[in-house]
Parts: structure tokens; C-alpha cells; sequence
């Protein structure tokens, strides 16, 4: 598929905004290239293991070559790209069959036990945010296939589980979670056509064992939820993710 038009990727032009404007000017157009070029590996425009070109992606976005920089250097950090010496940035690979497994294995070591400190130890602050994130997702329209449609729901789906880490008040297990960027390389595999209604019924049976202060259903109901979003993986392909 070829790339969309730099006017509908909403790129500006680099050389808007005057000097006093520049930073976030600046700041915004970096902002933008680093979603468009997101957008572009997450919809395959870009193919998995694809090469990367800083030169050509700055000509078709119209940009500088900086801004595709930074933009592929935050990528990186996402997991999206990887950087080889001498060969430059490459699109990262689509995770296989194992992989996907290797990678709910992990989560099902790491998110239960989170969600079960977190129905101790959250603060109500934490408590409310988590309540007014299962809010934002029911009320998000389903999306479709394209990375612009789910993206604000698949943003909403990383902020719960990251909420669930920060709220079990253990640095180091929130960073593991934050750090497997499972979201990204599962939405590569397959799109959020269907995900919607199982995933928001999941997260708030998740939600009222937190509130409830119960940490064995919380970390049953995270099980399930994780459980049930690897079967669905498997069964549709193309089914709903988490």
C-alpha cells in the first residue's frame, strides 16, 4: 500500500511558526512525524523486516531528515524499529506463533500478580483514574482496521494495563510491564475489529475486584482476561486483542 499524503498524515511544514514558537512548534512536528511513521509500521505501509530510509521518509513526509530521527529513535524505544550498525533502521519482525506465546507467558507472570497489589495498595486517585479509563473505552466507538481508527483505543487499552502496574506500588514490576510494549506488537498481528466489546467487559470485571480491595479475584480476573485475549489470538488470527 503506498504511503498516505503528507496532508493527510497532517505533517506540517517545518518551517512553520516563528522563532518565538519554535519549540513547540518544533516539538509538534516532531510529535507528528513520529505518528505518522508509527502509523505507517503499524498498518504495514512499512513491512515487517522492511529497511527504514531516514532520506526517503523525510521526502515523503516533507520534512527535515531531524525530525525522522528523533521520530525512528523513539520507535526504537517502542520496540517498532530496530537499528543495525551499517545497515540502518528496519521495520521489527511480526511476532510468531512462539513469540506471541513467550509473550503472554511473561504477562501472565507479571499482570496478575500486579493486579492483586494493586487491590491493595492503590490509592482512590488511582482508583478513579482506572474507573475513568474503562469509561473512555466504553464510550470509544468501535474502531476498524486502520491504525487511525483504533489508535485512541488501543492508547486507552495500554494506559489501563500501565495503570494496573502503577497502582501495585512496585517500580520494578510496573517498569516490566511498561517494557514489554505488548500492546504494539500484538495490534501489529491483528487489527481491533471485534476487541472491543470482550475487552472493556473484561477490564471491568478487572476494575471491580481492585475496587472491591479483593487481590485473589483481581489476580483471577486478570488471568482470564489475558487468558482469554491469547485464545481469541490464536482462534481468529485476525481476532481481538488486548
Amino acid at each position: 500500500m503506498p504511503p498516505h499524503s503528507p496532508s493527510a498524515a497532517g505533517v506540517p511544514d517545518e518551517g512553520e511558526g516563528d522563532e518565538r514558537s519554535a519549540p513547540p512548534v518544533r516539538q509538534a512536528l516532531s510529535d507528528s512525524v513520529y505518528e505518522r511513521i508509527k502509523a505507517m509500521v503499524m498498518d504495514h505501509e512499512i513491512a515487517p523486516g522492511a529497511r527504514v530510509g531516514i532520506e526517503a521518509l523525510a521526502r515523503t513526509l516533507k520534512v527535515s531528515p531531524t525530525p525522522v530521527r528523533e521520530a525512528l529513535a523513539r520507535l526504537e524505544s517502542d520496540g517498532l524499529v530496530v537499528k543495525r550498525a551499517l545497515s540502518g533502521y528496519r521495520a521489527t519482525q511480526l511476532l510468531t506463533s512462539q513469540g506471541l506465546g513467550e509473550l503472554f507467558e511473561m504477562r501472565l507472570l507479571l499482570e496478575p500478580k500486579a493486579a492483586a497489589l494493586a487491590s491493595v495498595n492503590a490509592t482512590e486517585a488511582q482508583l478513579d483514574g482506572l474507573e475513568r479509563i474503562v469509561e473512555e473505552m466504553q464510550a470509544h466507538p468501535s474502531p476498524n482496521e486502520r491504525y487511525a481508527s483504533y489508535r485512541d483505543f488501543a492508547a486507552l487499552d495500554q494506559r489501563f494495563h500501565e495503570a494496573i502496574g502503577q497502582a501495585a506500588h512496585r517500580p520494578l514490576l510496573a517498569d516490566a510491564v511498561e517494557r514489554l510494549h505488548a500492546h504494539l506488537h500484538i495490534f501489529r498481528l491483528s487489527k481491533v475489529v471485534g476487541a472491543w466489546g470482550p475487552t472493556v467487559a473484561e477490564h471491568e470485571r478487572l476494575v471491580r475486584a481492585v475496587l472491591r480491595r479483593n487481590p485473589e479475584r483481581a489476580a483471577e480476573a486478570m488471568t482470564e482476561h489475558l487468558t482469554r485475549s491469547l485464545e481469541r489470538q490464536i482462534e481468529d488470527g485476525e481476532g481481538p486483542v488486548s
